[in-house]
């Protein structure tokens, strides 16, 4: 099995910095000079609408990849936040279009890694396009092998299927 994307990047010169909780990483507009792992912790990608609502585009948890999209764009698109203290090291774009390159094995993994994020991303619009809360729980569980994680994480699941945690909580207490 090849390596992952992740651990391929991580072999790269990046000094590890904390983050604190709401700390910004780049902003919407900046020029793309890094991609980013986070090592602990979570860094989301937003969007803020005019009425100050917030769309997260991803949720970069620990040994993941942020903003690998950026690799492809000058500019980034969003804005990175520390959704909570994080671990994150910057891996200077440059050096990885450089890579990719002149590396077979980088450049499969990369393209690998972005075919799952897309087949991901499918599937979450295709549970979003679900009108109840049943079926999306339904829906995210058949994609969890039909495993809930511990209930202090639930509120993840509400957010997944786009559902308030207090709709997610009555429609698990109604499976009881």
């Amino acid at each position: 099995m090849s390596a992952s994307i992740f651990d391929l990047l991580n072999r790269f010169d990046g000094r590890l910095s904390e983050y604190s909780a709401s700390t910004v990483l780049f902003r919407k507009g900046d020029p793309v000079e890094h991609l980013f792992l986070v090592l602990d912790g979570e860094v989301r990608l937003a969007r803020f609408l005019e009425n100050g609502d917030q769309i997260v585009l991803q949720r970069a948890g620990p040994n993941s990849v942020l903003a690998e999209a950026s690799l492809f764009s000058q500019y980034y698109h969003c804005d990175a936040i520390c959704h909570q203290d994080a671990q994150v090291k910057p891996i200077r774009k440059y050096d990885v279009e450089s890579h990719l390159a002149h590396n077979n094995q980088m450049a499969v993994s990369m393209a690998a890694h972005l075919a799952r994020e897309v087949q991901a991303t499918r599937l979450r619009a295709e549970v979003l396009r679900l009108r109840t809360v049943a079926e999306r729980l339904d829906a995210w569980m058949a994609w969890h092998d039909d495993e809930l994680p511990e209930k202090g994480n639930w509120r993840v699941i509400a957010l997944e299927i786009g559902v308030s945690p207090e709709a997610l909580y009555r429609e698990l207490a109604r499976r009881r």
